[in-house]
């Protein structure tokens, strides 16, 4: 059965390249070994741009989830808060996110093939169970590991740089409307309100051995916070990376979600960057043209490139993170500008590399 476009990979990136597909009118058959629902560890927290992206795959998130209007980032001696001008952020369930994404893929009419190994994958199409799928576009939507990426030659050039994140939600009321970033030892614990009576706490860290109970004794706000609280889930782990593919496009082939580029997920980027890169994909399939969706996936990919590295270099160094959240406390306009590039409510220029420099001399004064 010919098709237009062939989808390896049915998480969210795949589902909405699927569903940015459809429409625009191209037939879609989407394929991949797990069975819904399928979750994922992660800090589900929705940036503005991500819900914003949802909306124009005609998903809206009114009555899901919990929404959040800002960011505190804190350690042991000092905090700052900065509120989201523009839009708003939704703490959503991983599964849940994926029910949705799924139920309107169905609904547009995208051939879902779940539970489907592949016998023979190239760029010509695909055959499942001996029925061959042949295609004008193949899309890898199958994360770090994928194996389109490797077929179409476009592995990363560089070494990644590996964390590792845990998951858990407790069953306790949100005591802000803020996501919280606690910063230890090399380490982060977010707290993300999932629901009126839940909260989702990660914790990302370089150190595979470390564990929640263990480094809570580093966040002793939120230790006290979920005191007596239960648990509504089991501790679960993935690895998160900053990579970026050698290209997202060659020949009829094109790259989205992780297997294109991943950012490290204390930026919180990863499912914006995925949503935004399904819809530019959808439009250069539908005017045959990839160059269009490589160009569009360099202007998305930088500023969260850019905002990740700025976390992760305050991440290496405690001396250096404790000065630069007390510069955040001491001139909130400056964090608030960077929470509005974070969330897309302000144009990547205004925090470009001179700002990260000025800031770092900042930080040596602070």
């Amino acid at each position: 059965m010919r098709t237009d476009v062939v989808i390896i990979g049915g998480g969210p990136a795949g589902l909405a390249t699927a569903i940015a597909a459809r429409q625009r009118n191209l037939k879609a058959v989407l394929i991949d070994a797990r069975t819904p629902p399928i979750g994922k560890p992660c800090g589900e927290g929705l940036l503005p741009e991500a819900v914003e992206a949802l909306a124009n795959l005609g998903i809206r998130l009114d009555s899901s989830g919990a929404p959040f209007a800002g960011f505190r980032f804190t350690d042991e001696k000092s905090s700052a808060s900065a509120r989201i001008g523009r839009g708003r952020g939704v703490g959503l369930r991983r599964k849940v996110l994926h029910r949705l994404l799924a139920d309107r893929a169905r609904e547009l009419g995208v051939t879902l093939l779940w539970g489907a190994r592949i016998s023979a994958l190239d760029s010509r199409g695909v055959s499942v169970g001996g029925e061959l799928f042949p295609c004008t576009w193949l899309v890898g939507a199958d994360g770090q590991r994928s194996s389109v990426r490797r077929i179409a030659r476009l592995e990363p050039r560089r070494r990644h740089h590996f964390r590792f994140g845990f998951r858990r939600h407790f069953a306790v009321a949100p005591w802000t409307d803020l996501v919280e970033v606690h910063w230890g030892e090399r380490c982060q614990m977010i707290v993300t309100p999932t629901d009126a009576e839940e909260i989702c706490i990660s914790l990302f860290s370089s150190d595979p051995r470390l564990r929640m109970d263990c480094a809570l004794a580093q966040f002793p706000e939120v230790a006290a916070r979920i005191r007596g609280a239960r648990p509504v889930s089991r501790e679960a782990g993935a690895v998160t990376a900053l990579s970026r593919a050698r290209a997202v496009a060659r020949g009829n082939v094109a790259l989205v979600g992780d297997a294109a580029c991943s950012v490290d997920a204390v930026s919180g980027q990863g499912l914006s960057l995925a949503f935004q890169q399904a819809l530019h994909l959808a439009d250069a399939m539908a005017h045959q043209d990839l160059s269009e969706y490589e160009r569009a996936h360099l202007r998305i990919f930088r500023p969260a490139v850019r905002m990740t590295r700025l976390l992760l270099w305050m991440n290496a160094s405690s001396a250096l993170r404790r000065k630069v959240i007390r510069l955040f406390a001491s001139r909130p306009g400056l964090f608030a500008n960077m929470i509005s590039v974070h969330t897309g409510e302000s144009a990547p220029e205004s925090f470009r590399a001179a700002e990260v420099l000025g800031l770092g001399w900042r930080v040596l004064w602070a």
